[in-house]
This record gives structure tokens, C-alpha cells and sequence, in this order.
């Protein structure tokens, strides 16, 4: 008798994690994910401590230094981490930096002590990095001491109450150096690239006017060193951006405020700064904050798209340069022509996660709102040349804008336009569902296969799509061609979400919107044959190219036929495969059976049709997927484009694979 194995869910079945292993076995936690960007995030955390002391005016100078070994290094001159005995705490400053989490020197910013305006408040980076690395080695100049600290795979190094090491430096130096390798046992992958750092350290030279960030990269047996710095920070940086002939001069503008998110909250500090200025060249809109850079924006993103066309509307009223029945001013049509990077420090910050991309403060989002309102009215009414431009600039974005949009609803029009009497798809068989989520689709090859399926499918919600012919190679066609295939045309109408078009010139039929489609599933059904594979290629090819977003987000599927029909006495069995077929002809222990090609989808009867093809319980799919893009794209362009020598190569290797379907008779 077998022994059943009976999972209990009881009070032994709650445990908890202690020490490293909060971080080390669940990294996304504190990292947000734990693959490479957690990785890189880590790294931030340590650097960002660095960054604290520079912006408290100690040190003006903070070393990154990358090695072949994939461990990195930072190195400050502030007035290095306090790591001695903490009679308050009881404890070792050491253990509570690097070994708890929640425990720093940040806490009370908001009372005008240490680090007012800090990048890290929560006291988690040090000890989490800390956590998540193979080994960590600190070294701290303090008080005339030098302390050496190390650990491994998250624990101190050396025998209890010996851990730091402490000698006689130089009085006059102070500062911290962090050496650590992020560890695999942790992180999916350590090796950052040397982008990552190079951009970083120029975002933080551009919040941090006048610091220096020096990157230091391990090339062979010598270092490699650039130096980034801004000494008038933000403003410098949008007039880097802006270059030559800009519309308007850089501008900076700066204000302080204090206020609260809500009436039962403490009152905090907010300083609010901004450079900006007007291009019909470039458009670049930044947003940092606590010199982190708010990749998502968050409340200084919404307040600068509420104030900024606020204003700018307001001055086109004012002067009368809007056209009769003209409509107003969207924030696309100032950003079109805007240069702005806002860099702001508040005593209280609500970040959206530990990433800090974005931040969600409502008082710092009305403080900025107010602030980018006055300042604009003040600018535009002592800047009248400049605000006239700015006016006719964005009025041309808008009207622009406009006409595109005119061109691309047209489009819309003739690739997702409703399906009736008068707009009818040949041959389109639809579903009686209007409902999205449930509704289905098939593309089959050939009216044969379309009958099959009608025959067979639920007419509740699965429509038939049949492909007539030969679909063109959308991979090697021009958009002009395609959209002159009528098959092509007809697809995209069916599917109803128009078509994402990515080359310069044709920018005006991009009608795209996920919203519009018709369908959950869009399913490719082909023979299970040469011609069947090379039919499903060229619609996958097609979908890749038009509406790429519906493989990203998996509405794309694969429905597999069967290769074999295998009856043994009163039972049919299906085989998608040689390997199936062998181990069903197994598992019926010698009985006498007849082994049959599946038939195309044509002449399969409406009971195996449904079984194999169409019920949802018995069918198999293949979600189309891509985890990676590039991949796809390189394969379609060896075996679709115009890559003939690469294709000439790829035979040569694996053609012998497909001897046994070749017809060679």
C-alpha cells in the first residue's frame, strides 16, 4: 500500500527569517527584483550614502571604481561612517550600519539635525548591500583612527567582539571605501554594465552642483577614469542639452516651502529648484528628487504637467493666437518643445517603493504646481519676446499634432472600422459575444480549413479568419506594399487595434491601440505540414511587424495539430509527436492498433476538429511569447530577409534536420 504524503497547514507551519536571510532569500524585497536591476540598485544604495555627506558640504569628491572582477568600489571623503560603541544603543555602530536593518542616522532629519536632505531615510542600503554580497570590506579615517571592517556571505569577519579593527591614521583624513562583490547566490546576475555606472554618475553630477564623481573601470591591468561634474548643476546640464540656438535662454528658478500631505501629519521642508528653457530642436523632461532620479515621476511629474499648461494657455489666451473653435493645448504639445529638469529635497519623503523612481507626496505636488504657476506668469510677463515664441512653437506642436492625428484616425478607420453589411471581411466568420475577454479567434489556411473549424468551433465566442493564399513576407516588403494586400488589410481589420508602424516617413498611419481589440486570443491554425509551418511564419512574421505589442503581451497562440491518429479497438489517440506517437503505442501493451497521418484541417470530421483544435479543456496552445525580442527578430531576418548568406549558412548546418520532409521524389 502506498504511503500518502499529507500536507498540514498548522501552527509549526509559520516560520520566519532571521538576519541575512531577509534579504539574501527574498532580494526583490529591498531591491526591487532580483536580477540584474536589483543588483544595480544595490550598488545606488552604498553610493547614495557617499553622495549624503557631499551634499552636508564634506567632501567634494566621491571615487566609483568598477573591477574585472565584477566588485565595486566607492570611496568618499566625508567624515566617514561612525563605527565605534553607541552608548545610547548599547551596541556596536558597526552592527546597526551594516547588520540591521531599519537603523541609520537618518531618522530625525525633519528636526534640522544630521542629513536634512537625504537619498536614503529608511536605514536599509548599507546593511541590505551588506546582506546580498559574497564579501564586503569597509574601511573607515575618523577621529585620527583608521577602522577596518569585513564580511562574508552576509556575517563579520573574525572572533566575537573582534570584528572591527581599529589603528592610528592621519588625523586630518577622514572619509569611507566600500569594496563588495554583489553575490550570485543572491542576484540572478552581478555583471553590471559599465553604462550603468557611467550613467549614474553623470545624473548625480548634474543634482549635485560642484561634486566631483569619478569612474574608475578596470581595462586590462590599468584604470580607465572620467570625471563628471556640474558646477552650476541643473542649469549647465539643460544648456549641454539644448546647445546651440535654443528658443529661450536657460532659466533657473528656485523657491523653499513647508506644508504637510495631510492635517494630522508634521509639517516638513521642501526646496524647490528647476532649469528650463525652450527648443524646437530637443525636448527633455527630468524630475529628481533627494538627488535620486525619478524614472516614473510621481508628484513633481503631475505638477509640471497641471502648471505648464496652465500657463502657457493662459498666455495664448492673453495675446488672442488661438484659431476659432481651436481646441487647447495638450502638455504633449509643450513637452514637444521643452527642456526642463526639476531637482528638489523635502525632510519627508514618500517614495513609491525602496527604487525610489517615484514619489508620491501630495503637498510637494501642490507646492510645485504653485511654484512653476508663479514663476511662469512672472517669466512671461518680463520675457515677452521669449513667451511669444514659446506660444507660436507650441501652438505649432498642437496643430501638427492635429493633423497627424487626423491621418492616423483615417487609418483607423480603414484597418479596425466596424465589421457590418456594408464593411464586411470576406469570408470572416464572427462569434455572436461582443465581449473581449471571452472572444477567440482562429486564422486558418484555405477555405477547406475554414469549414472545418466553423463546423466544429463554439459559435459563442470563436471567430474564423481564413488567410487566402499566400500571405506576403512582411519582413522584406515595404509599408507601402503591405498595406496594398488586401489579406494583410483584412487581417488587421478583423483584429481591430490597428497597426503599430515604426519606419520614419509613414509615422502618421500608426493607429495602434491595444484598447481596440476585439479579441483575447488570437489563435494561428495551420496543417501540420511544410506548407502549414511556412503559412504560420509569414502571419507570425506579419504580427511582429504591424502589432508587436500582441506577442509582448501574449495574446498570440499557436494551435498545435495533431501528427498521428492512432485507433486501437473502440479508442482514438492523438499524437502531436513521434515521441507521443512511441509512448501511446507503449502504453497499449501490444494490442493491435492502425497508425494514420492526420489529415489537414479540411478533411478532419467536426468531433475531432472540436477535441483536438478548439475545446478550450482539451486543445493544446502554444502561448507566442518572446523573452527575447532581439532573438525573434534575428531568426526572422536569417530565415525571411535579406540575409542570403546567412540562410545559405543555416541550411548548410541544420538542413539535414528536415531531410524526411523534404519531397525529393
Amino acid at each position: 500500500m502506498t504511503k500518502q504524503t499529507v500536507n498540514e497547514y498548522g501552527n509549526d507551519s509559520i516560520s520566519s527569517l532571521k538576519g541575512a536571510d531577509r534579504v539574501r532569500k527574498r532580494p526583490g524585497v529591498i531591491f526591487g527584483s532580483d536580477g540584474l536591476d536589483g543588483c544595480q540598485h544595490s550598488v545606488f544604495e552604498i553610493l547614495s550614502n557617499a553622495i549624503d555627506e557631499a551634499r552636508e558640504g564634506y567632501g567634494k569628491l566621491i571615487t566609483l571604481t568598477r573591477y574585472a572582477d565584477k566588485s565595486i568600489e566607492v570611496e568618499d571623503f566625508g567624515r566617514g561612517c561612525p563605527l565605534d560603541w553607541n552608548a545610547n544603543e548599547k551596541r556596536y555602530n558597526w552592527e546597526l550600519v551594516f547588520c540591521e536593518l531599519y537603523a541609520g542616522g537618518k531618522y530625525r532629519n525633519n528636526d534640522g539635525e544630521n542629513y536634512e536632505y537625504s537619498l536614503g531615510l529608511n536605514g536599509l542600503g548599507s546593511c541590505a548591500t551588506q546582506y546580498a554580497s559574497e564579501y564586503m570590506n569597509v574601511t573607515v579615517w575618523r577621529d585620527g583612527n583608521r577602522y577596518d571592517l569585513s564580511f562574508k556571505k552576509g556575517k563579520p569577519v573574525g572572533k566575537k567582539g573582534q570584528e572591527l579593527k581599529i589603528g592610528p591614521s592621519d588625523r586630518k583624513k577622514t572619509g569611507t571605501t566600500i569594496r563588495w562583490r554583489p553575490d550570485l547566490d543572491v542576484f540572478t546576475d552581478i555583471d553590471i554594465p559599465e553604462e550603468y555606472f557611467r550613467d549614474v554618475l553623470h545624473r548625480q553630477a548634474v543634482v549635485n552642483a560642484g561634486v566631483t564623481f569619478r569612474f574608475r573601470n578596470q581595462n586590462g591591468n590599468k584604470f580607465d577614469v572620467t570625471d563628471y561634474v556640474y558646477e552650476n548643476g541643473i542649469l549647465d546640464y539643460v544648456a549641454e542639452i539644448a546647445h546651440e540656438s535654443p528658443l529661450t535662454a536657460p532659466v533657473f528658478i528656485s523657491a523653499e516651502r513647508k506644508g504637510r500631505d495631510r492635517p494630522d501629519k508634521p509639517e516638513y521642508k521642501v526646496k524647490l529648484s528647476a532649469a528650463f528653457c525652450f527648443s524646437n530642436k530637443v525636448s527633455v523632461t527630468e524630475y529628481y528628487h533627494n538627488s535620486s532620479w525619478l524614472e516614473h515621476g510621481g508628484a513633481p511629474e503631475k505638477a509640471t504637467r497641471n502648471a505648464f499648461v496652465y500657463a502657457i494657455d493662459a498666455y495664448i489666451k492673453k495675446i488672442g493666437k488661438y484659431q476659432k473653435n481651436e481646441s487647447k493645448i495638450s502638455f504633449q504639445d509643450v513637452s514637444d518643445c521643452l527642456v526642463l529638469v526639476t531637482n528638489c529635497f523635502s525632510t519627508q519623503t514618500s517614495y513609491e517603493n525602496q527604487t525610489k523612481k517615484a514619489i508620491t507626496n501630495r503637498f510637494i505636488q501642490e507646492a510645485m504646481t504653485d511654484f512653476f504657476k508663479e514663476r511662469l506668469e512672472v517669466y512671461f510677463i518680463e520675457n515677452k519676446p521669449e513667451a511669444d515664441r514659446i506660444a507660436e512653437q507650441v501652438l505649432v506642436n498642437m496643430r501638427s499634432r492635429e493633423a497627424a492625428e487626423k491621418a492616423r484616425q483615417g487609418m483607423k478607420k480603414k484597418l479596425s472600422g466596424s465589421i457590418d453589411i456594408a464593411n464586411r471581411v470576406q469570408k470572416f466568420v464572427d462569434c455572436r459575444s461582443r465581449d473581449p475577454r471571452e472572444r477567440e479567434i482562429y486564422i486558418v489556411e484555405g477555405d477547406s480549413a475554414l469549414g472545418a473549424c466553423k463546423l466544429s468551433r463554439d459559435a459563442d465566442f470563436q471567430g474564423i479568419m481564413p488567410v487566402r493564399g499566400k500571405i506576403l513576407n512582411c519582413l522584406k516588403a515595404d509599408y507601402a506594399r503591405i498595406f496594398k494586400s488586401d489579406i494583410i488589410t483584412d487581417l488587421l481589420r478583423v483584429l481591430g487595434c490597428g497597426v503599430e508602424v515604426q519606419a520614419k516617413g509613414v509615422k502618421d498611419l500608426n493607429a495602434f491601440d491595444i484598447n481596440n481589440l476585439r479579441w483575447n486570443k488570437v489563435i494561428i491554425c495551420t496543417d501540420a505540414d511544410v506548407d502549414g509551418f511556412q503559412i504560420r511564419t509569414l502571419i507570425l512574421t506579419m504580427i511582429y511587424r504591424l502589432v508587436p505589442t500582441l506577442i509582448k503581451e501574449g495574446y498570440v497562440y499557436i494551435a498545435e495539430s495533431p501528427l498521428y491518429e492512432i485507433e486501437s479497438g473502440s479508442k482514438t489517440y492523438f499524437a502531436y509527436s513521434d515521441r507521443e506517437k512511441a509512448d501511446i503505442i507503449e502504453s497499449l501493451g501490444g494490442a493491435k492498433a492502425s497508425i494514420n497521418r492526420s489529415k489537414g484541417l479540411g478533411e478532419n470530421d467536426p468531433d475531432m476538429m472540436w477535441m483536438t483544435t478548439m475545446n478550450p479543456e482539451t486543445r493544446r496552445l502554444i502561448k507566442v511569447m518572446p523573452e527575447d525580442v532581439e532573438v525573434m527578430n534575428d531568426m526572422f531576418e536569417l530565415l525571411l530577409g535579406d540575409n542570403l548568406s546567412g540562410r545559405k549558412e543555416h541550411i548548410a548546418e541544420n538542413g539535414y534536420l528536415y531531410l524526411d520532409m523534404a519531397d525529393i521524389s
